[in-house]
């Protein structure tokens, strides 16, 4: 009946997150400094859990910035990781297997028995986040940013500028370059929800596009 249909349409509506309040923000033109209000135009119908395996370096507290970040932002968001107890991982294979005589021998064993956690994470993941540290080579980083960009996963790579040009290959496979694991937070708000930091990376120095082009972005 009409009716019916009428209620099966407002049902359907109702399930349509709605959309976020506007938010103000800070626009530089040519007469200074203006208030605008931008709308967040994100919409997902329910709340989508996201997964994200943080892949890479084990020596610095990186992944605990972001957990803390996602849970501050409260993004629906799953954290997965390599197991990051560097003697865990070396002995694993020797600790449940048994010990080997040889070296290589000792590393296959607890190499595969890691690798399980490793691809199948990396296959459930919808982002794979690697990050790599100036001290250490990361080679695991570096085969499981191939192994993410092979499944066609989203990539964001997080290092110091400092070593931008060893890993410009790694970088042109990824979706988003990060300096530091503030920026993966907000760049995971902005795909998830939609919303941006309130300040800019480059601060006042921020000039929007069309205040910088003018509107419809013509050609510099």
């Amino acid at each position: 009946s009409a009716s019916r249909k009428k209620k099966q349409q407002k049902n359907t509506h109702n399930n349509i997150d709605p959309p976020p309040p506007r938010r103000m923000f800070l626009s530089r033109s040519s007469s200074g400094l203006s208030l605008s209000r931008r709308a967040v135009r994100s919409f997902t119908s329910g709340r989508r859990e996201w997964k994200v395996y943080l892949s890479g370096e084990i020596h610095s507290d990186w992944r605990e910035v972001i957990a803390k970040g996602v849970a501050d932002k409260n993004l629906p968001v799953t954290l997965t990781s390599p197991n990051t107890s560097h003697e865990d991982s070396d002995d694993c294979g020797a600790i449940i297997l048994g010990m080997e005589e040889e070296r290589p021998n000792w590393d296959k064993i607890g190499a595969n028995m890691n690798n399980i956690r490793t691809k199948t994470l990396i296959k459930e993941a919808d982002v794979v986040v690697v990050r790599f540290g100036e001290k250490y080579r990361q080679w695991n980083a570096a085969f499981d940013a191939g192994f993410a960009a092979a499944l066609g996963k989203s990539i964001i790579t997080l290092h110091p500028p400092a070593i931008s040009h060893m890993l410009k290959e790694v970088n042109a496979s990824a979706s988003v370059v990060c300096e530091d694991a503030t920026q993966v937070v907000d760049t995971l708000a902005y795909v998830i929800d939609g919303t941006l930091p309130d300040t800019p990376r480059d601060g006042d120095a921020f000039v929007p596009i069309a205040d910088r082009l003018g509107k419809g972005n013509p050609n510099p």
